[in-house]
């Protein structure tokens, strides 16, 4: 037997057809000292009619620079009526990293066959996913930071290491950021900052990494920072031009599946067409043939 893979989690999605979220998360889990979390768009994720299903390292922004984590895995959805129709796919072994920290599909599983009617997938609108993964190396740990020094002071606000250098470069381009935050309480300033960073990172992905409940909740945040006194006038001006690349990427896509149903269209109609033209040349021929009077002379 092969190597088994040293951690199995179920994940039980309910109301599973009725779900609004463009994407949802499952809890953390724990696998060889790193944190990881699975990552579903219900609805598909730039293909059409399937579940796109992730592994993703959690709190991947907060882990000390430079880290990686190589793993493999497998996911199972789960037939609840006959285990043997249950469906598995694998995930090759990938590095997990800053630039590309989760990996999955977007065609994992056929949504036209969680659906069908008595198809065992769902039961009770629950839907169940097993995920086993393998972590074969571990790159960067974040204990290794946090037992020499828990945390540092930057700007007053107490960080662990692996955000002070981010936060240092932020405040060197905006140093009137905090200028008029007013809470005072430790734990509410590093509460803040870490949701600053933690905004900043998710900004950061590409525009096709992003839902638009992470641009909603984005917002939020933002007024949230507002409120407490931040200074974010230049953080709004690029959420907004996110929002702005969204939008056309959306549009883009729209029109692009537009034009290709229409050149699809345009080729059955052109292939009908040949098929008239050759059977119009057929005719033709036949009409101007020279007749044979073999069966008379």
């Amino acid at each position: 037997m092969g190597k088994q893979f040293n951690k199995k989690i179920t994940w039980t999605i309910k109301n599973f057809s009725s779900l609004q979220q463009e994407k949802i998360y499952s809890d953390h889990f724990v696998v060889s000292g790193s944190k990881w979390h699975l990552f579903a768009y219900p609805k598909g994720n730039k293909v059409d009619d399937y579940l796109s299903l992730f592994l993703e390292v959690a709190d991947y922004g907060s882990l000390s620079p430079g880290w990686r984590r190589q793993a493999k895995a497998s996911f199972t959805l789960v037939n609840q009526r006959s285990e043997k129709l249950s469906q598995q796919e694998e995930l090759q072994i990938s590095w997990f990293e800053l630039k590309s920290p989760g990996w999955g599909r977007n065609s994992m599983f056929p949504l036209s066959k969680i659906n069908a009617k008595d198809s065992g997938f769902l039961l009770n609108g629950e839907l169940k996913i097993v995920a086993e993964v393998d972590v074969l190396e571990v790159i960067g740990k974040f204990e290794e930071i946090s037992t020499i020094l828990e945390t540092m002071d930057v700007n007053g606000f107490q960080l662990h290491p692996s955000q002070a250098k981010s936060a240092s470069l932020m405040f060197e381009r905006h140093s009137e950021i905090a200028s008029e935050f007013r809470p005072k309480n430790p734990n509410l300033r590093k509460g803040y900052m870490n949701l600053l960073l933690g905004l900043i990172g998710t900004m950061c992905q590409s525009p096709q990494e992003i839902s638009k409940d992470d641009l909603s909740e984005a917002y939020a945040a933002l007024g949230s920072m507002i409120n407490a006194g931040f200074k974010l006038d230049w953080l709004e001006k690029k959420l907004d031009e996110v929002v702005e690349k969204k939008e056309k990427e959306q549009v883009g896509e729209t029109t692009l599946q537009g034009m290709e149903e229409e050149l699809k269209d345009l080729k059955k109609r052109c292939s009908d067409m040949e098929a008239l033209v050759e059977k119009e040349r057929g005719q033709v021929s036949a009409a101007t043939a020279n007749l044979s009077f073999d069966d008379i002379v």
